[in-house]
């Protein structure tokens, strides 16, 4: 008997017709409970994967670290990210309002409301450092009288002596919950970075420089599996010309003011190359800005103050697995007079970070802020 002659047969059947209809029905009924449990179903996205800031995928466990807080918001996963709703892919035609919504409940406040007692650093925009941006906002620029946003949006810094230990916390702005976590909890002496896509930024911004934080802005970055991998439509791109670089590049910039300097988001492709990155530094150079990246660009310099991170502390997301990683950066520091670390924004690095923080003086060391190991090269 052929195949088709016994598919027919069994279609006839009509046991297998009252258990296809069952099988449709409850198919059916699945997909409506997702779809009424999820209040943004249907809406256009775009998903990206929230990785630890490098060119190295997401550490086992991560997903798990972003679990569900019922007393707090709802953390950020692949799953849930939503970027943005009818965002234009033009820099030129992307006006700042209404670009790269991302809400949640327990977003940022005033900047003054909740600031701890660390003296706070001046409010930004500082005079003479910005100029007109895309959409009316401001871009960085360096002043009249020489002076860099590199050096004024930093934290003050004054060594003692000690091995210097410095760590970026990143990822910033998107989890309202981790955010405020980092900002009013960790040591002002940790610099963060914040996503520049994140909803309310410049609040943000504000309420970390008044809990003494300095700030870097994260620059999305082509990766090696680009576009599979896809940062965002303000992706810095290899394949760009330089025109459009920059472009993408001062739209990034123009999201808020404050920051002494741009980090890298991914980029394992786009520090490789020569070209982009000579406009990306450029650019940077004439915004008097820095660049600190969590170690994937270590070897690139481009005349502009730099600091690469000499290892990720969350690599690995188990608590003796980060204490570990702070243990060596300390040994580093101790080996080099000073290191520099990097981590991402996830509850458990809070933690740890917050725990080795309050005993690191006691052990020999100051906590330093980034811009403190950083070398112009």
């Amino acid at each position: 008997m052929s195949l088709n002659a016994v598919a027919g047969a069994v279609m006839r059947n009509p046991m297998f017709a009252v258990g296809g209809a069952a099988v449709v029905f409850t198919l059916a009924a699945a997909t409506a409970l997702l779809a009424a449990a999820d209040p943004h179903a249907g809406a256009p996205s775009v998903r990206i994967a929230l990785s630890a800031p490098g060119a190295a995928p997401p550490p086992p466990g991560w997903r798990e670290a972003l679990a569900p807080d019922q007393s707090g918001p709802t953390p950020v996963t692949t799953d849930s990210l939503q970027l943005y709703a009818n965002a234009p892919s033009d820099p030129d035609s992307a006006p700042m309002q209404g670009q790269a919504i991302i809400s949640f409940p327990g977003g940022p406040a005033d900047a003054s409301a909740g600031a701890s007692d660390h003296p706070p650093l001046p409010p930004a925009p500082l005079a003479g450092l910005t100029a007109p941006g895309p959409g009316g906002s401001f871009l960085p620029i360096i002043s009249t009288d020489g002076r860099n946003p590199s050096q004024a949006y930093a934290r003050p810094f004054q060594s003692n002596g000690k091995p210097k230990v410095a760590l970026v916390i990143g990822g910033l702005g998107l989890n309202a919950k981790s955010t405020r976590q980092a900002i009013e909890q960790l040591p002002p002496e940790v610099t963060l970075s914040f996503v520049p896509y994140a909803d309310g930024l410049q609040a943000w911004i504000d309420l970390a420089r008044a809990n003494g934080h300095e700030v870097l802005l994260e620059a999305p970055m082509e990766p090696a599996d680009y576009p599979n991998n896809d940062p965002g439509p303000y992706t810095l791109l290899t394949t760009s010309k330089p025109t459009e670089t920059v472009q993408h590049l001062d739209w990034l910039l123009s999201r808020a003011t404050g920051y002494f300097g741009v980090t890298n988001y991914l980029g394992s492709k786009f520090v490789t190359s020569d070209p982009a990155m000579a406009t990306f530094s450029g650019d940077l150079r004439q915004r008097g800005l820095a660049f600190v990246d969590d170690g994937s660009a270590a070897r690139r310099g481009g005349g502009i103050p730099r600091a690469s991170a000499d290892l990720v502390v969350d690599d690995q997301l188990a608590g003796d697995a980060i204490d570990k990683q702070l243990a060596a950066l300390e040994a580093a520091a101790l080996q080099h007079g000073q290191a520099l670390g990097s981590g991402f924004a996830y509850p458990i690095t809070l933690d740890e970070v917050g725990r080795w923080a309050a005993g690191l003086s006691a052990r020999g060391y100051q906590l330093a802020p980034a811009s403190a190991v950083m070398a112009r090269r």
